[in-house]
């Protein structure tokens, strides 16, 4: 199990797994401390280190805190067809990311897009066709799955153009 761990945890950018912003997660996306407590999105003293969050049997996953330090997550909700490839509006969101940190969401249908971006107010954005588009960077946790999409770098590039592009 450590072993699995640890190689899960090499997919991840340092820039994440070096923060102390690591909480568990809930089956339902609720944050945990890795004592099983709430947790919560904006008190830092429930937040913890990578190592730590990762070493927890608490709940069923790790999250990751977004707290306006210029690291942002694009949630693209229902991204991705049941064999996998990417619903055509997605293509052309992931293409704009370029080379950056990329997930596949928990769902196993969504895909989340992690860089560097200044996002003090996050957005949900309904698009046509009933797919939603979130940006965030404050006061949010994404629940975590370490699972590279289309071997994405494990590193974050700067996607302000991007998030400037879907805000607009």
């Amino acid at each position: 199990m450590a072993s699995h761990r640890a190689a899960k945890a090499s997919n991840l950018p340092d820039e994440l797994t070096t923060r102390d912003r690591w909480v568990r997660r809930s089956a339902t996306k609720v944050p945990l401390t890795t004592a099983g407590k709430a947790a919560s999105s904006t008190d830092p003293r429930t937040w913890t280190s990578h190592q730590e969050a990762a070493s927890s049997m608490v709940g069923v996953g790790l999250g990751f805190v977004l707290n306006g330090d210029g690291i942002a997550c694009i949630d693209l909700d229902h991204a991705l067809t049941p064999d996998g490839s990417l619903e055509p509006w997605a293509e052309d969101i992931v293409e704009a990311a370029g080379a950056t940190y990329t997930e596949v969401s928990a769902s196993g249908q969504g895909l989340h897009i992690f860089g560097y971006a200044n996002v003090r107010q996050g957005r949900r954005i309904r698009r046509e066709g009933g797919y939603a588009v979130e940006v965030y960077g404050d006061g949010r946790f994404i629940a975590m799955t370490s699972q590279r999409f289309r071997g994405a770098p494990s590193t974050l590039a700067d996607i302000s153009a991007l998030v400037e592009q879907i805000t607009a």
